[in-house]
């Protein structure tokens, strides 16, 4: 026994020590090499959905937040009670909040309720301001929290109304200023035709009040309660409008104001709670309100059967919805690129990883072990260094990049993850490297034949993918209406990308040997050694080299075609913008109230002004036709030269000027006119007459032009004519309403331009109008209501602050710049493991005569070949994936407005990724040749070579 148990302690002095270990330390700088990887791909690959996600979420919070607090809100209505107090009010809300917050995320900012008077009253006193003579109109509601987001200027918060007096009010300082009201004034609102005396309605000013923030939500869609609007009545002329408010003791007056009141509770819905995935849900929590037991619930919770639910929710989340769908596969495309490259990457590190300790394996093949106890070893040795390299990564990007959803983040960290895992021991382990001088002729044949054919049904399965893709993506569009994204379609660029590798690394090998061959007749030695060394790399002989071409050529697709997209958009939102106004800048006035020549003369003078000239508009046109029906139509009076090349900049109906050359003549002499195909084909042969507002003219068909700058939006048929002989005989048609530009044109300048001088020559009612716009400040330097000056500068800026648009191409940026990493990386993957070699190349070169100057020459000649062929395969590639794939892609999302552009082929974004891409990898080069190369040449010269 004692024996026994001796031995036995001797038998365990003497265990052989644990694989794992003695392999970790032994070759602890791989060990870390592969542990950065995985944090590095693992980490991208966690991080890229949850970018995506948040960006989706904070799109679609901008989207509705963006479409205002009336149209993102739960609106409750219900008649008052008898005898009701503002307590009842606090209290029903509360229960609605409760309810209705346990279904659907609500928030305070914007929410607000009380009580309205159901009608306006005219204010009859004396000394107000009275447009036309149109009495002031006042509308009363009591407002819960008013004290809380305005500030008292003057008197006090109105109390309660005592027996038979007027009902204390409070109105905006701003208002009073406009109409004139004064503190302690008593409005006479005429009597009250429900009452059975008749008895004067009356309300008294005890305070004025300025708003805290008036675009604060909490103010928005109440009636005019910070100023006094100006409202143009249906009958003709203006008056003044304004909101007072009363106090919390009130409501019996408030209700007698109005002939009656409304119960209001406004409830926002939280922007920033929506989540894109679960807007279908939303929309039918919200339709539960409106029509359903969430309705039959609310009422009963605050015991009024008569409670009423509007909201304009279901249509603006069925809006995001599909801004959401349309635009997923498109943003899509960039991170599925990213994941291409990713596992090229991990492919390549394995396969070098297996030809470093290829000798390694074999002689524990030889020694005896099995192909599964090999594989068994090497996933123990690889999951100590990956798996934790794995939990790090992802732990970092749920910490970097928060987000409520985690499944598709931990699918694709654990998809990559598992690639890391595994790869190196199935390369290893399944397909172990065998000396060649150990293979017969007939061995090496037979061998080669199988990889043959394995290698050519592995590429025609990837073509047939591709190809599948491609006639999916143009047969039904990236993104089918009511679906989601597609894997397929949007695999299909990296698809071509993959295709368009295996076809390159078919003709690198032959091209690179063709450039080889014509070098050898040259003098120089270094470059013919260079292309024969890149010659034998591409044909996998010495190191994997198709796998860092590939990796090149999917970052440089992916990057073309999204710089592509994204160019295409640029370019498309720019031609909305010029097409929305009608040029580059564009201002119009009211019918009544024509451009001044004085500002006309300035404008055109103004620097970066290239073309521009007045316009009139004439809506109500007839075309009198012989023996068939009046046709209405909208005249443009143009000045011919500068308006055709305003329609030519537009791209909008270009003419040639001189087909509105009129000939000499009299009044009789039919004037030249531009009309739309539509209209042509309507007008019998001869000339017309036009029957304008002002007078008629006889007119001729000169040509047809399909649209024209002046009329942006889809309009009736539509006839241009020339100021110069329209205006000799209806002088009517002189007075501009219109002026459009071309031109690099200062916004700023121009608005100013016309505050000060266009507005001379006003009439009344552009005065008042800008008596409001100064009240307001809707637009800088005092441009009012009815009058515009806009440019396409601005538009173009108002249709790229949409969140969607931006959470797209910061996708897609991010996505370009992790694939460029990641292919950068499999380059100097590349460099390093054939660094050795190149070294005892170097020192054996070097006791010929080589000089320093001509081995780092020869590394160039080596390597540029391979990047450049890669580079310029992938700006090929992407040129054709744009090609086959662009017509499907709908931009309008993107661009902001409905457009017909399609991503088409564009030197510039394809070029400049390309380059750039090639100018690192070149650089890498160099410098790991400069870094490295003289103390590895040194210890060759000194050790010799071992290998």
């Amino acid at each position: 026994m004692l024996d026994h148990g001796v031995h036995g302690r001797h038998g365990d002095a003497h265990r052989p020590a644990s694989w794992v270990r003695t392999r970790l330390r032994s070759a602890r700088a791989a060990a870390l090499l592969t542990a950065v990887l995985t944090l590095a791909t693992v980490f991208t690959a966690a991080a890229l959905p949850r970018a995506a996600d948040r960006g989706a979420d904070s799109a679609v919070a901008g989207f509705v937040l963006d479409r205002g607090v009336k149209a993102t809100s739960l609106h409750l209505t219900a008649r008052p009670r008898p005898g009701a107090r503002a307590a009842d009010l606090d209290t029903l809300r509360e229960r609605l909040v409760a309810r209705i917050g346990s279904d659907l995320p609500l928030t305070r900012d914007g929410e607000h309720h009380g009580t309205r008077a159901l009608t306006d009253r005219p204010m009859l006193g004396d000394g107000y301001d009275r447009p036309g003579g149109i009495a002031p109109q006042l509308h009363l509601t009591y407002l819960r929290g008013l004290a809380e987001h305005a500030t008292l200027t003057e008197g006090s918060w109105p109390g309660p109304a005592l027996p038979g007096e007027p009902l204390p009010i409070v109105v905006s300082a701003r208002a009073a200023e406009s109409i004139r009201l004064e503190l302690g004034d008593l409005v006479d609102g005429g009597s009250d035709s429900g009452a059975d005396d008749g008895a004067p309605v009356r309300a008294r000013i005890v305070g004025l009040y300025r708003a805290d923030d008036p675009r604060e939500r909490f103010w928005q869609e109440l009636p005019c309660p910070d100023r006094a609007c100006l409202k143009t009545l249906d009958g003709g002329g203006v008056r003044w409008e304004t909101g007072g408010f009363v106090g919390a003791d009130g409501l019996a007056g408030l209700l007698a104001w109005g002939g009656g009141g409304e119960d209001f509770w406004r409830l926002p819905l939280d922007p920033h709670a929506l989540r894109a995935d679960r807007l279908a849900e939303l929309r039918s929590g919200v339709g539960s309100y409106l029509a359903g037991p969430g309705a039959v619930g609310a009422a009963e919770e605050t015991g009024r059967p008569d409670l009423s639910v509007s909201t304009l929710l279901p249509g603006v989340l069925a809006d995001a919805t599909a801004r959401h769908r349309a635009t997923a596969p498109l943003a899509a495309i960039g991170p599925a690129g990213v994941a291409g490259v990713i596992a090229v990457v991990l492919c390549l590190a394995a396969a070098l990883a297996a030809d470093r300790r290829a000798a390694e394996l074999r002689l524990l093949r030889a020694r005896g072990g099995s192909r599964t106890g090999v594989l068994l070893r090497l996933l123990g040795e690889n999951a100590v260094t990956v798996l934790p390299a794995a939990a790090a990564g992802t732990a970092l990007a749920v910490l970097l990049l928060p987000a409520p959803r985690w499944t598709a983040s931990a699918l694709a960290a654990g998809a990559t993850a598992l690639v890391a895992l595994l790869a190196f021991p199935l390369r290893a382990a399944l397909r172990p490297a065998r000396p060649r001088t150990a293979r017969t002729g007939t061995t090496a044949r037979t061998g080669t034949t199988v990889r043959t054919r394995r290698r050519l049904v592995g590429e025609l399965l990837a073509l047939t993918l591709t190809a599948a893709a491609v006639a999916e993506v143009r047969r039904r569009g990236a993104a089918p209406p009511g679906a989601g994204p597609d894997p397929l379609l949007v695999a299909a660029p990296l698809l071509v990308a993959l295709t368009g590798g295996l076809l390159l690394a078919r003709v690198q090998p032959w091209l690179v040997g063709r450039l080889a061959a014509t070098a050898r007749r040259g003098r120089g030695l270094i470059g013919f050694l260079g292309l024969a060394r890149t010659a034998r790399d591409a044909t996998g002989h010495r190191r994997p080299a198709v796998l860092p071409t590939l990796a090149l050529l999917i970052a440089v697709t992916t990057a073309g075609f999204g710089a592509t997209v994204l160019d295409t958009v640029d370019g498309a939102r720019l031609r909305a913008a010029r097409t929305a106004i009608g040029g580059d800048a564009a201002v119009s006035v009211p019918l009544d109230a024509p451009l001044p020549e004085a500002f006309l003369t300035a404008a055109a003078a103004l620097p970066g002004v290239r073309a521009a000239g007045p316009v009139r508009i004439e809506r109500q046109t007839y075309v009198l036709g012989t023996g068939r029906l009046a046709v209405q139509a909208t005249t443009v009076v143009v000045e011919p030269r500068a308006y055709a090349e305003i329609a030519r900049t537009v791209g909008a109906g270009p003419f040639d000027p001189a087909a509105l050359t009129a000939p000499p003549g009299g009044p009789d002499t039919p004037l030249p006119a531009l009309v739309s195909p539509g209209l042509a084909e309507r007008l019998p042969a001869g000339p017309q007459r036009l029957r304008t507002p002002g007078g008629e003219l006889l007119v001729a068909v000169a040509g047809t032009v399909a649209a024209t700058p002046a009329l942006p939006e889809a309009i009736r048929e539509f006839i241009v004519l020339p100021v110069g002989p329209a205006s000799a005989r209806l002088p009517e048609l002189a007075r501009a309403d219109n002026w459009f530009a071309v031109g690099d044109i200062d916004g700023d300048r121009l608005r100013s331009l016309f505050a000060h001088s266009g507005l001379a020559d006003a009439t009344g009612l552009a005065e008042l109008l800008r008596a409001e716009a100064r009240e307001v400040s809707r637009e800088p330097d005092g441009i009012p209501d009815g009058y515009q000056v806009r440019t396409s500068r601005e538009v173009d800026a108002r249709l790229a602050a949409d969140p969607l648009q931006h959470s797209t191409v910061r996708q897609f940026r991010s996505a370009a710049a992790a694939g460029t990493g990641f292919a950068l990386l499999a380059v100097l993957l590349t460099v390093l493991r054939a660094s050795p070699d190149r070294a005892a190349l170097l020192a054996r070169l070097r006791t010929m005569g080589l000089r320093p100057r001509q081995g780092l020459a020869l590394i160039i000649a080596e390597t540029v070949p391979q990047t450049l062929a890669a580079v310029a395969g992938g700006a090929a590639v992407a040129t054709v994936a744009v090609l086959l794939l662009g017509p499907a892609f709908d931009l309008s999302l993107l661009v902001g407005a409905t457009v017909d552009d399609a991503p088409a082929p564009r030197v510039l974004p394809v070029l400049a990724p390309t380059a750039a891409l090639a100018l690192l990898v070149c650089a890498a080069v160099v410098l790991e040749a400069l870094v490295s190369g003289r103390r590895q040449i040194a210890a060759e010269l000194r050790a010799g070579d071992r290998r």
